[in-house]
């Protein structure tokens, strides 16, 4: 079935059978890749797979039920991204994506090497794209689309969908790492990424750093964090050993090494074992050049409980107002 002139139609022609965990996850995919936000993605999914149910309740018939939620996730996704670029303009301090974190040996850790197209890293250098060309570059090198597909989805020509590719191509190449990590090299650099920090172990802490490192923070302006990003590996070393003396070394915190957005990071819990913040590292030729850490609370809840920063800086005790 091809789809109708202005409709979502399915995107691809081979029909086969799938469930609805499936066709959630595959929307999940592309929402969160478009919008970096847990809570604006699964709103899009929700209304997406609740369009297909009401399709097919009416009757309509439709032969791929992943291409036609990919079309719709899709289109409300760039339709959401634009609004919320409107809030993101007077967001407090940096804006950084809501972290997805899995354990190293879980299924879900599996599903998140599927590319770099997830890292946060990456999603911030899509923040600079129109919403087309995210939609454009994430369907053709994260999702492997065809462009006459990609066309339909967006409602654009196939030249244009080739334009759009390209361009978006071009502003991100120059900015992406070059060498990924493999899956046991992640989890080795988290774990001496979190061994140095902990320690207090400045020379090695150093060695895992590339020389024009960047420290990224986001509070959200609800808690203390970088209000610009921090350049320099001598830098962005004493910073980080700096909290680890207000902190971790006061038994305040303790950092527990994970996989976020595929790539290695950190977990910062508080004395309770509550998330107060989430570290990740992006990898290049085996050091680390940027680092993004996540402390606002708004950002973690998907994650469970939230701890609360101010009482980890030791800056009020447990139960002050």
């Amino acid at each position: 079935m091809r789809p109708r002139d202005g409709g979502p139609g399915p995107v691809r022609d081979a029909p086969r059978d799938i469930g609805l965990d499936e066709l959630r996850e595959r929307a999940f995919a592309i929402a969160y890749r478009m919008l970096g936000s847990v809570a604006d993605a699964e709103d899009v999914v929700q209304e997406a797979l609740l369009r297909v149910h009401r399709a097919t309740e009416d009757g309509e018939r439709i032969e791929s039920p992943e291409a036609y939620v990919a079309t719709i996730t899709t289109r409300l996704a760039i339709d959401e991204l634009r609004r919320a670029r409107v809030r993101r303009e007077a967001y407090p301090g940096e804006w950084l994506p809501e972290p997805i974190v899995a354990e190293p040996d879980d299924d879900a850790a599996r599903r998140l090497e599927l590319s770099e197209s997830l890292s946060l890293a990456f999603l911030v250098l899509l923040e600079s794209l129109s919403p087309e060309q995210r939609a454009a570059l994430l369907l053709r090198d994260a999702f492997d689309y065809p462009y006459d597909e990609i066309a339909r989805v967006i409602g654009t020509s196939v030249v244009n969908a080739r334009q759009l590719v390209a361009r978006a191509r071009r502003h991100v190449r120059e900015r992406r790492p070059r060498f990924a990590p493999s899956a046991k090299q992640r989890q080795e650099l988290a774990n001496r990424f979190v061994s140095a920090v902990e320690h207090g172990d400045l020379a090695s802490l150093e060695a895992l750093l590339a020389e024009d490192v960047a420290l990224h923070g986001d509070g959200g302006g609800r808690v203390p964090a970088l209000t610009k990003p921090l350049h320099g590996r001598d830098r962005v070393a004493r910073t980080l050993l700096a909290w680890n003396r207000q902190t971790l070394a006061l038994g305040r915190a303790s950092l527990r090494p994970t996989i976020v957005n595929g790539q290695p990071g950190a977990l910062a819990l508080d004395a309770e074992g509550r998330v107060f913040g989430v570290v990740a590292l992006e990898v290049d030729r085996g050091r680390v050049r940027s680092i993004q850490s996540v402390v606002n609370p708004e950002k973690l809840r998907h994650l469970g409980n939230v701890g609360d920063l101010a009482e980890v800086l030791g800056r009020r005790g447990p139960g002050a107002s």
